[in-house]
């Protein structure tokens, strides 16, 4: 037997050339990619590729980085919502810090949100776009009712229009037509408007136009009718006053010029503290469909007297034909209560605060068309009538269809709450009834108003109010006197008087020679009303009050 040697046992190693070498490296390069292709290239030079791990993560920063942008968004609307809060001011301190905490836990609660996990992340960007949209809507609102505080508080002017009138059958059509005219004036009711709104036509036509003078607002009627002039001017708060002298006035003339004078108001009040003070605010409804501003005769005429202690409201209606001194007008004459308007609302203030002895602190203007737009954005109102009837052809007339009124409670929309509150004609009473009427319908607007129905129709009442009411109330007032309803609560207790007298036919200081229907008052209901107004500024509660809460 041939032995082997211990280097022959060794395993032999097959040559391997330099090709032989390269494959082998190839091979092995290819394995060592096969096993790190999804972690990344080997070698120190080559840049790290993306691999199937790192995709998700890189989503998740994108998703993440878009929610805190989103809660981003949320914080500066919130900031945004947080200072209308402050600017419209009419809410109590307290109210406004649990505002402010729920909003910062909401923003809490959505950031920490994204940093979780990945449902709870998009409940948080969606619940973080509901907020902001609801934030951004409720500043818009905020701003706005801001906004229209500002617009119908601090009345600080009167606006008197002045207008040329012409026969309607007259081929002038504007004041340039009337060159040649005779003009007919009267210096003796606001001489000093006549004489600028001259002046005014003067300048408008570059020659001075011929006047004529007469006594009387009657007489200057009469010469236009007559054709002793081709024109006249006056006040266009007059024409109630010429309608009543003249059947059809309105008809038989037409306007060609008109010229607006501002007179400055004095604001007495503001200095009234209406959340400890009691106070009285005068109610004018105007019976003109212009700018609310205009001096007009004033068909409703409410004084309000507000203890907001002890939250009793006494409403005082009185007559417009009540037969009154116009103090620092009328020299000691009596004149009916409407045609104190067309000085200004501060001489229909003036003449009630000599009747029934009060400070009248406020005024409130109200147009017509406002009550209609009131009524109808809050849904409608429940009045008491205290008669049944139908209204007249005068009432009926523009408005449709006549409206039948039950005795007791009705349901009117805007319209039917306007001719029941106009109706003089067909109720016991007239005039003296239609002014309880009037009472009826703003009580039911009160006791609306103060509901909680009111939260959802604050901004169409914020549209139909801003423009038709003016009030001399500040805003500081207004935002005052709600924000202390709101931190007090509580039922408002309501009681509505009415002066009354006796129907009478007189001459009027703003009427000329020709005897009017007026109203004499009654003493004894003047005297009762003096001493209700007492006891509401004491502090008592008037017994037969209705509620409204």
């Amino acid at each position: 037997m041939i032995q082997m040697s211990q280097k022959d046992t060794k395993k032999k190693v097959p040559h391997r050339g330099r090709r032989g070498r390269h494959t082998a490296k190839r091979n092995e390069m290819h394995e060592r990619v096969g096993r790190t292709d999804r972690i990344g290239r080997s070698g120190g030079k080559n840049r790290p590729q993306r691999t199937e791990i790192e995709d998700p993560i890189r989503k998740n920063d994108i998703i993440r980085k878009v929610g805190l942008a989103l809660a981003g968004i949320q914080a500066v609307i919130s900031i945004v919502f947080l200072v209308a809060l402050f600017r419209l001011n009419m809410f109590p301190g307290l109210f406004v810090a649990v505002i402010g905490f729920v909003l910062a836990a909401c923003l809490g609660i959505i950031l920490a949100s994204q940093f979780f996990s990945k449902k709870n992340a998009i409940s948080g960007k969606v619940l973080s776009v509901v907020i902001s949209i609801l934030l951004l809507i409720a500043s818009y609102y905020l701003f706005r009712v801001n906004s229209a505080i500002g617009e119908i508080s601090g009345g600080e002017y009167k606006l008197d229009n002045m207008v040329v009138a012409v026969m309607a059958e007259d081929s002038a059509e504007k004041i340039q037509d009337a060159k040649q005219y005779r003009f007919g004036v009267q210096y003796q009711m606001k001489g000093e408007q006549i004489k600028e709104t001259v002046d005014a036509i003067n300048e408008e036509l570059g020659t001075e136009i011929e006047v004529v003078e007469y006594e009387s607002l009657a007489e200057q009627a009469e010469a236009l009718h007559n054709g002793e002039v081709e024109a006249i001017i006056y006040n266009e708060g007059y024409s109630g006053i010429l309608e009543e002298a003249y059947e059809g006035y309105s008809s038989d003339t037409k306007i060609i010029f008109s010229h607006s004078i501002k007179n400055a108001l004095e604001n007495k009040a503001a200095d009234v503290e209406v959340k400890d003070e009691s106070f009285s605010v005068y109610i004018s409804g105007i019976d003109v469909y212009g700018a609310i501003e205009t001096n007009s005769r004033s068909d409703v005429n409410i004084v309000v007297t507000v203890n907001t202690k002890t939250h009793q409201v006494l409403l005082i209606t009185t007559p417009r034909d009540f037969y009154v001194e116009l103090p620092g007008i009328s020299g000691g004459m009596r004149d009916k209560l409407t045609h104190a308007g067309i000085y200004g609302v501060d001489a229909s203030i003036a003449t009630l605060s000599q009747l029934y002895d009060v400070d009248i602190d406020f005024y409130a203007r109200v147009n017509f068309t406002s009550l209609m737009e009131i009524v109808d954005v809050l849904g409608g109102v429940d009045v008491y009538s205290e008669y049944a009837f139908v209204t007249s052809d005068d009432t009926n007339w523009g408005m449709g269809e006549a409206l039948n009124v039950q005795q007791g409670y009705n349901t009117f929309n805007g319209k039917q709450a306007l001719m029941f509150s106009r109706e003089r004609i067909n109720i016991p009473g007239g005039d003296n009834q239609r002014g309880k009427n009037q009472q009826a319908v703003i009580t039911a607007i009160i006791k609306k108003m103060v509901s909680p129905s009111m939260l959802i129709n604050a901004n169409g009442l914020i549209n139909s109010v801003s423009g038709n009411v003016e009030t001399s109330m500040s805003q500081d007032q207004i935002q005052e006197l709600i924000k202390s309803q709101l931190a007090e609560g509580g039922a408002w207790n309501i009681y509505s008087v009415a002066a009354y007298g006796a129907d009478s036919s007189e001459v009027c200081f703003s009427g000329g020679d020709m005897p009017l229907s007026v109203i004499w008052p009654d003493e004894a209901s003047v005297n009762e009303i003096k001493t209700l107004v007492d006891r509401v500024e004491q502090g008592e509660v008037l017994e037969g009050s209705e509620q409204a809460q």
